[in-house]
């Protein structure tokens, strides 16, 4: 097995395990105000290796939501949000693809392609993900303005965490 591939599901089960067993727990608000929720576990999708196929992709982007979502009892959400990054992605890598464009054989980290660079392609990741998942979540766009505040509350907290993640762990892969 590369050391690619063994750094990955690594990161994956890492990422599941703390997203469930320790953000799952954490509840800034209260019980009827809980417009913050620290989601971390899309940084398995940001940081798959650029050369990954986008059938791929989209698969273990819902073998992780669905994962998430069996210890959420949120029944879907967590997945089809991860279901439409991993979709996006590739568009997304398109659009913030530096001028000498991407070498293919690594994966989009910070140490490969810098720190500037990989804060705004997390962030419109996370920012995606957070709007998807709330959208979904409420199920109609009746309650936007709520849709809006937990998206930019959540991103806020959650890209503090993964931008602490990126400078401790620093992945080349």
């Amino acid at each position: 097995m590369s050391n690619v591939v063994f750094s990955n599901i690594l990161r994956f089960i890492g990422l599941v395990l703390v997203q469930v067993f320790i953000f799952n727990k954490i509840v800034i608000g209260g019980s009827n105000f809980n417009y913050v929720s620290l989601i971390i576990y899309p940084l398995f999708l940001m940081l798959l290796p650029l050369r990954i196929p986008h059938s791929v992709l989209v698969f273990l982007g819902f073998v992780i939501g669905v994962l998430v979502d069996a210890f959420y009892d949120s029944y879907g959400v967590h997945a089809s949000a991860s279901v439409f990054i991993g979709f996006i992605r590739p568009y997304i890598l398109r659009l913030i693809e530096p001028k000498g464009g991407y070498t293919q054989n690594t994966s989009p980290t910070k140490r490969r392609l810098g720190p500037s660079w990989f804060f705004i392609y997390s962030a419109i990741i996370l920012f995606l993900h957070l709007f998807f998942y709330f959208s979904v979540e409420a199920f109609t766009f009746y309650y936007i303005g709520e849709i809006i505040l937990k998206t930019v509350s959540s991103f806020l907290i959650s890209i503090i965490i993964i931008t602490i993640y990126m400078f401790i762990f620093d992945p080349l892969e």
